[in-house]
């Protein structure tokens, strides 16, 4: 009896302490919810915001792109804000909804991440040309900062330039013909990002004239196809995105070249697929040789037209070629943009355009860089075969091709007359001879001009120096 009353006698302490444990254990369960919560909510860390693309200028209308980030609570707003003189003008906002309260690593209460772009208009802006403060402001879900959330605040100075620059011209190009050739010569009234020629649709960059400042030229070059000039002018843009032009007209001299025919032979395609198979680095398509042929006349031609535009397309800003450019010896075999028929069995499959001039030649003659270039590219190219480009300075190019050995390496600056390789039949080529091209800024162009002292002291030499 004593003993079942002693337990009885202790059954509530043990009850009381039992409950206190869980009040306990339920207490620090709260107290570490609120803990969490309060590191949930609070969090101090800030978004990061970046310019996708760095503006030191803003002109008329400017784009300005920017990436903002943040891995815990989300974005809640952005503020795009240009300052100037204490005057602040808002040119972009966002906010986003809060999607949850209890944000977690599988859930933020905004997106963690967003690319856009503010638009400034110097008219709505209603600000004056001259130095400014670009202001982006990036909020986050964060209930710190008495509840407004963190704030990321990217400023960066820059420059509102309304004013396009101004361009002259000095010379232009009068008359020109179909695959012609032709010189601008124009005066931009300050340091602009970019400027240059625009014929038709073509772009013909500009290169500084040797002492004289502020002083540009252009070569420009029409497709051998061209039918009528709609459009020629001198475009120069500033880094504040602000446009200068001045147009001008050429008159073009219609010119019609010759035809011919191309007879395609089994043996011929027996002996050029293989060599094109191996070259490749593509699949040849195509189940017959005929078939493989068209591939390779057509598509592997486009390939290799692409190629040399990318190519002819960077130039060295100086001159290096001086007067006209050498031509091998030898006789003419087919000129620039004849237009060619090849016949399989007297049946036409397919239409070219040659654009070059071939020069007929005993085997493996000695091939010499028509002018002072640097060396672009030398290796095998597609229906050119072996084939070596000069880069003879402001987007003037040369190029050696069906060549049975190239004596010389990319970056080479070789003199007019260097020995730069062997003319062979690599390619699409039916015999020994040299395809000779002047390609300027990634346009073909008739290289009859350039090998004329006549025509280069009349169009260029001569303007040059009265200039």
């Amino acid at each position: 009896m004593n003993r079942k009353h002693e337990l009885r006698a202790h059954s509530p302490k043990k009850s009381r302490r039992i409950g206190r444990t869980f009040l306990l254990f339920f207490l620090l369960i709260i107290i570490g919810a609120g803990v969490l919560a309060g590191i949930l909510l609070f969090e101090t860390e800030k978004p990061a915001v970046t310019l996708t693309d760095q503006r030191a200028y803003l002109g008329e209308t400017t784009e300005i792109p920017f990436r903002v980030t943040d891995a815990r609570t989300g974005i809640q707003s952005v503020v795009v804000e240009v300052e100037q003189l204490g005057t602040r003008k808002e040119i972009y906002r966002k906010t986003f909804p809060r999607r949850t309260w209890f944000p977690t690593w599988r859930t933020s209460a905004g997106p963690g991440e967003m690319e856009d772009k503010a638009v400034f208009k110097a008219a709505d802006a209603e600000l004056k040309d001259g130095e400014a403060r670009l202001i982006i402001t990036a909020r986050d879900f964060s209930f710190n900062g008495l509840l407004k959330g963190n704030a990321t605040v990217n400023a960066q100075q820059v420059a509102i330039d309304t004013q396009a620059p101004r361009v002259a011209l000095a010379h232009t190009q009068r008359y020109i013909s179909p695959g012609g050739s032709g010189l601008i010569v124009y005066d931009i009234s300050e340091p602009v990002a970019r400027h240059g020629v625009i014929v038709n649709d073509q772009f013909f960059p500009g290169y500084p004239v040797a002492e004289r400042e502020n002083r540009y030229l252009a070569y420009v070059a029409l497709p051998w196809n061209t039918t009528k000039v709609e459009l020629s002018r001198v475009v120069a843009v500033d880094e504040a995105g602000n446009e200068g032009k001045s147009v001008f007209s050429m008159i073009l001299k219609q010119k019609n070249y010759k035809k011919d025919r191309i007879n395609v032979s089994d043996n011929f395609l027996g002996s050029k697929i293989p060599e094109f198979e191996e070259n490749s680095v593509d699949e040849i398509s195509g189940e017959t040789l005929v078939e493989k042929f068209l591939f390779v006349n057509n598509e592997i031609r486009r390939r290799n037209a692409r190629r040399i535009a990318e190519l002819c397309t960077t130039s060295v800003d100086r001159q290096l070629w001086q007067d006209r450019f050498l031509r091998m010896p030898g006789q003419s075999m087919a000129g620039f943009a004849e237009e060619r028929t090849y016949y399989y069995q007297d049946r036409a499959i397919d239409q070219q355009v040659h654009l070059g001039m071939d020069i007929a030649s005993t085997a493996t003659v000695p091939i010499k860089a028509a002018n002072r270039g640097k060396v672009v590219f030398a290796d095998y190219m597609g229906i050119y075969g072996n084939t070596v480009i000069l880069d003879h300075g402001q987007g003037v190019f040369s190029l050696y091709s069906h060549l049975s050995r190239i004596d010389t390496l990319v970056e080479d600056v070789v003199d007019q007359g260097t020995l730069i390789a062997y003319s062979g039949a690599t390619g699409m080529a039916g015999g020994d001879h040299l395809h000779f091209s002047i390609v300027i800024n990634g346009v073909f162009a008739n290289p009859l001009e350039w090998m004329d002292q006549n025509w280069i002291d009349i169009n260029i030499n001569d303007i040059l120096t009265r200039l």
